[in-house]
């Protein structure tokens, strides 16, 4: 359409051309100044703006039913589902329907802010001045009416449209990062307080794979157990073994000086985790004579003839005690799980 086809009455009045200076001997570089100001349809035809107005707003639409599609899909489709998409070939349904809604999210609002600025805002150039950096009073009136102008003439207060629709898909698209973050993993519920042991599961020697009988541990000897039915095979191995392995120490009843202690052992015999309270690594040193063990990562010293309480290092509480029995056929027996979680300290402890 263009502006002979639009009534003369429509027509807004003729814009005065900048005209540009005459160059000479002092000014060699003359400013050319603006050429003449060309309106577009928009400017002259308000059912012109209304057409870009709905198509603005459209395509503000289109993204937020893009992030609802991107928060339904990634709610409802299997991340093992697989489809045929040509020609690339197989790919993930999953990550497919998350990457193409969100694309299209983004892309939307991208295309409908181009596509209002494009046809809506003011064009009209405007040349400024250079001026200094700091800012006079007159300066900050100035780019204060200036905003003002530029946001009148964004018509973003008279487009009631547009501006409900942009809010609207600025206000979902986040909502995508929302979501994404339920993908960091499983939820830990209550997973790391509870272990493998429970009452009535049998002490397994982690060398032979042989369930401990009381007879089997030495005074001032040292022994690693795991409960039972735990095998290396096993997919989940390597996370519960970290949770449940145990340190099986002989001292003499009358050298345990912590009451509890006493009472969770069998005739001497005490259980503890094998997980160091400061980082997690494996305890495995082990002094017979003053009853302490040694993280050797960082040095942390427990005495297991106290409760296991630190006496040295960085770990920040004492290692957490099984309590042990004896069934009818003389083997070591868990009589529940541990009374507190294993490991490094975290948020929900105590």
């Amino acid at each position: 359409m263009s502006s002979q086809d639009i009534p003369e009455k429509n027509l807004p009045a003729a814009r005065e051309t900048t005209h540009g200076e005459v160059a000479d001997e002092q000014h060699p570089f003359a400013d050319p100044g603006l050429p003449p100001h060309e309106h577009r349809v928009q400017d002259i035809d308000e059912q012109a703006a209304k057409r870009s107005e709905r198509s603005v707003a459209l395509l503000f639409t289109l993204s937020m039913l893009a992030t609802v599609a991107f928060i339904a899909a990634f709610v409802a489709i299997p991340h093992d589902k697989a489809i045929y998409v040509f020609p690339i070939g197989h790919l993930n349904a999953l990550n497919f329907a998350l990457g193409v809604t969100l694309g299209v999210a983004l892309f939307a609002i991208g295309a409908g802010a181009v596509h209002w600025a494009r046809t809506l805002m003011s064009d009209v150039e405007v040349a400024d001045e250079r001026h200094a950096i700091a800012a006079d009073p007159e300066v900050r009136a100035k780019v204060h009416a200036d905003f003002k102008q530029g946001a009148k003439e964004s018509v973003i207060g008279r487009r009631k449209l547009i501006r409900t629709t942009m809010f609207g898909a600025l206000s979902l698209v986040p909502l995508s990062g929302v979501v994404l973050l339920r993908d960091l993993g499983p939820l830990p519920e209550d997973k790391l307080r509870h272990t493998l042991w429970s009452k009535g599961k049998l002490l397994v020697n982690m060398n032979t794979n042989e369930p401990l009988r009381a007879s089997d541990v030495a005074v001032g000897s040292l022994t690693f157990a795991k409960p039972e039915g735990l095998e290396e095979e096993d997919h989940a191995f390597q996370n519960e073994i970290a949770k449940a392995a145990l340190m099986i120490v002989r001292i003499q009843p009358d050298d345990i000086k912590d009451k509890r202690e006493l009472e969770w052992s069998h005739e001497g015999i005490v259980a503890y985790s094998k997980i160091c309270t400061h980082v997690g690594c494996p305890i495995s040193l082990y002094e017979q004579q003053t009853h302490h063990v040694l993280c050797p990562c960082h040095q942390s010293t427990f005495d297991l003839a106290d409760g296991a309480r630190v006496i040295f290092g960085p770990a920040g509480h004492a290692l957490p005690q099984l309590r042990i029995g004896v069934n009818d056929e003389g083997y070591l027996e868990a009589l529940g799980d541990f009374a507190e979680p294993v490991g490094p300290a975290f948020w929900e402890r105590g």
